[in-house]
């Protein structure tokens, strides 16, 4: 892959364009803020949290979300649009088995709308490189100490598709209502850097 992909640079490309579009008098300063806003105000880590907690309660909507993301978090309200072209939402779910953990190895690409925006480790360039190269290492700095025999499946983020972990659910949650089960899930459990 060619060009150079570092946050500073797509950074200073988004900012041309933007340049570009209120010379040629398409949008102004406002407009782009205020669809920042919009768009953000909404963002959070709770949207990702009711859709893990209908996944939990819910094995047809699990498996509607496992087979195609981007229609079952519809049924919820969500989309992976943004207002812009819609990009693919995988979602991949936690076993005794196996663990999955997010990354974008190339920027930072990242579901904003369903995890609010990214926390700063996940762009930082040792987050990125080391989830990929040790990722049991690093899931152990985070905190999170895995079985051996426990397989750990890295999903790489890019422009056209996001990620996100369904956690195993807490076998002390099994009688939880769906709202509680809610505040359970955690950022970081939706990347897959923790269990909950």
């Amino acid at each position: 892959m060619s060009g150079d992909h570092s946050s500073t640079a797509i950074s200073e490309r988004v900012r041309r364009v933007e340049a570009l579009l209120e010379e040629r008098g398409m949008v102004t300063r406002a407009d782009i803020d205020g669809r920042i806003d919009e768009f953000l105000r909404g963002a959070t880590p709770a949207n990702g949290a009711r859709i893990i907690a209908r996944a939990w309660v819910d094995p047809a909507f699990k498996e509607r979300l496992l087979n195609d993301a981007n229609a079952a978090i519809q049924e919820l309200g969500f989309t992976m649009s943004g207002g812009i072209q819609e990009q693919r939402l995988k979602v991949v779910a936690n076993s005794e088995a196996e663990h999955n953990v997010v990354v974008c190895t190339l920027c930072s690409c990242y579901p904003i709308a369903l995890l609010g925006p990214s926390p700063g480790w996940y762009k930082s360039e040792a987050y990125r490189s080391r989830v990929v190269r040790e990722p049991r290492a690093l899931l152990r700095e985070f905190g999170l100490e895995l079985p051996a025999d426990t397989r750990i499946s890295v999903w790489d983020a890019s422009a056209e598709s996001r990620y996100m972990v369904v956690p195993q659910r807490p076998p002390a949650a099994q009688r939880m209502s769906e709202a509680k089960l809610a505040t359970l899930v955690t950022r970081k459990g939706l990347i897959g850097t923790a269990a909950l």
